[in-house]
């Protein structure tokens, strides 16, 4: 089986990441263009530094960038599904803003799909493995306590659910229920929808432009509490009713 190569939709999620974003657009268009046809859509979520300034600068050099802004800070939950919502493909592709994922892997990404599909067409999402993080010991030591948790409670599968480097079945995303932070349980969901997930080891890089926008409250603490929600929303859903029409 071959996976269609078009179309794809890179989706990236920024807020106040202005040095980043030419750098990072370079990077999918080198690794993406001699695959297929793209289409990468930038979703500035009410960033007050030169953000835009620079999406609309990498623009005039990239043509496939489409420009979506925010009114007002929503989160980055929001911006995926901003970004999935006016994407015109069937894939996916999603990435941090700070430039700590590399788009260098996504080609082994969608070759991990396609091979993944051959066996069973049940693939809706390819999550990143960041094997060898290159964060700050309080990242690394939260996203640990995080991902254990989800991974007793939620029995998902996945070793690495915050890796922001994914493939996403567009159509099954939409079908997900949307609430604040969900990027985090992406897998639980897709899961609960019927979905097969698959994980692939990725890179990562240490951020060199920037500053973070994450700390210990908002990455461990809000996900822990987020996580017992997906867990309500798996018990009240009955996945596999067939309708037939006569």
């Amino acid at each position: 089986m071959t996976l269609e190569p078009l179309p794809l939709s890179v989706v990236i999620p920024v807020c106040n990441e202005a040095d980043n974003v030419l750098p990072l657009a370079r990077e999918i268009a080198a690794a993406l263009r001699p695959r297929m046809t793209i289409e990468i859509l930038f979703v500035d979520d009410g960033s007050d530094d030169g953000t835009f300034a620079a999406m609309r600068a990498a623009r005039d050099e990239i043509p496939e960038i489409r420009l979506l802004r925010h009114s007002r800070r929503s989160g980055q939950s929001a911006a995926v599904h901003t970004g999935v919502r006016r994407a015109h493909g069937t894939w996916i592709a999603t990435l941090d803003g700070d430039g700590q994922n590399d788009p260098a892997d996504l080609p082994g990404m969608l070759d991990a799909l396609d091979q993944a599909q051959g066996a069973d067409s049940a693939v809706r999402l390819v999550m990143g493995n960041r094997v060898t993080r290159r964060d700050t010991w309080l990242r690394r030591m939260s996203s640990r306590v995080a991902n254990g948790v989800r991974g007793w409670l939620l029995d998902d599968g996945t070793p690495d659910t915050g890796c922001g480097l994914k493939l996403m079945h567009r159509e099954t995303f939409l079908e997900l229920p949307f609430f604040d932070h969900m990027h985090r349980f992406l897998p639980a969901l897709y899961q609960r929808q019927g979905a097969r997930v698959i994980s692939v080891p990725v890179n990562h890089r240490p951020r060199t432009r920037g500053t973070s926008k994450y700390g210990l409250h908002n990455r461990l603490w809000v996900g822990i509490v987020d996580m017992f929600g997906v867990m309500w929303l798996r018990s009240r859903f009955k996945p596999g009713l067939e309708v037939v029409e006569e």
